[in-house]
């Protein structure tokens, strides 16, 4: 965990997925246990085949009213499938799906859609989002998720509506535990994931990569960026340092893009908003210098939780923050320390 490790593009091919294409006139029925992996590929096994016509079927034809979210790499429909085949089913039947679909323009496409299988499809874990099959027809891209009830975190921090209702301390903290774990668990794996993406919101997409189920346990997703590393340069507000001084990701990478993640949670502000005065446009920027004044923190609390948390917690919390944002990257935290810490905050009792 404390390892640097560097990420670059060619590593994708060394644990590839081998999907033959497939000519839209002679389409296979849906099923499972098509080999797509290498030999240490456990679990991809079990995820499920689609043909094109299936996902258009649960999708009701990728209908608009369908759209869950759209975004540079393609869109996501909402879509249903019956719980024991998976196969599709009548709308409000079954359970519901997620299903993106890549664009055909994307450069990298068949890269993000083959590093999403690699990588969900051998990895399980309670804040990792559930891959539930793919398919792969000519040019056409798609992969199948859990439906995540509660949508993004994004949309609780920043979302408008009477539907969107702020997001208490408690609830905070247990997704940003939640998250902590998901992130502590894919460090940990064989695979060293340099995740990303690992931020409350995602530049490249509109929806959050941080998603909540109906009880709003937390859970990571988007791997299809996870490992190709550069070319981007990361997203504004989120990167650390040394990934925009070299272009090189490293498991510390992630901590420091986490931290800013809890920054936003303690203080309900974007990462990055050019609408706000000039020195307060970057969010850690602005208010790192604050973390360490107690009279300070009191300040930049969001004020949507109406005081209704623990002073001790915000404290500790902002010293957590201030560890994951350290400028030399031996400095920060370990993730499975970072959640530990969560816990401890989580468990001091609210004074109401």
């Amino acid at each position: 965990m404390g390892n640097c490790i560097p990420c670059s593009a060619s590593e994708t091919t060394q644990a590839t997925i081998s999907v033959n294409h497939r000519s839209t006139n002679t389409k296979p029925s849906s099923t499972t246990g098509t080999s797509i992996g290498t030999s240490n590929a456990v679990g991809i096994s079990d995820l499920k085949v689609y043909t094109y016509s299936d996902l258009k079927k649960c999708t009701r034809g990728f209908k608009s009213d369908m759209v869950l979210s759209v975004g540079w790499f393609g869109t996501v429909y909402k879509g249903w499938v019956d719980e024991k085949t998976l196969l599709p089913s009548k709308k409000w039947t079954g359970f519901t799906v997620a299903v993106k679909k890549l664009n055909h323009e994307s450069v990298q496409g068949f890269q993000e859609w083959q590093s999403e299988v690699n990588f969900l499809g051998r990895l399980s874990h309670p804040n990792v989002v559930k891959l539930l099959g793919y398919c792969r027809e000519d040019r056409d891209l798609l992969l199948v998720y859990e439906f995540m009830k509660k949508g993004s975190l994004e949309n609780h921090l920043y979302g408008r509506g009477s539907a969107v209702q702020p997001l208490s301390w408690n609830l905070r903290l247990k997704i940003a535990i939640g998250a902590a774990q998901g992130l502590a668990f894919l460090h940990s794996s064989y695979d060293n994931v340099i995740y990303r993406d690992i931020k409350a919101s995602n530049i490249f997409i509109k929806a959050s990569n941080i998603l909540l189920d109906r009880n709003y346990n937390a859970k990571i997703s988007d791997f299809g960026l996870a490992k190709l590393g550069p070319p981007g340069r990361g997203s504004q507000g989120y990167a650390a340092p040394e990934y925009l001084a070299t272009g090189h990701l490293y498991v510390q990478s992630d901590v420091y893009g986490f931290g800013v993640v809890l920054l936003e949670l303690m203080m309900g502000l974007r990462a990055l908003d050019p609408k706000r005065p000039g020195p307060q446009v970057n969010l850690v920027g602005w208010a790192k210098p604050l973390l360490p004044n107690r009279m300070k923190l009191k300040t930049i609390m969001d004020a949507r939780m109406e005081g209704k948390y623990s002073s001790k917690g915000a404290i500790m919390l902002a010293q957590l923050i201030l560890r994951c944002l350290e400028e030399e990257p031996r400095k920060r935290s370990a993730m499975k320390e970072v959640a530990d810490i969560l816990e401890q905050i989580y468990a001091i009792k609210v004074k109401t």
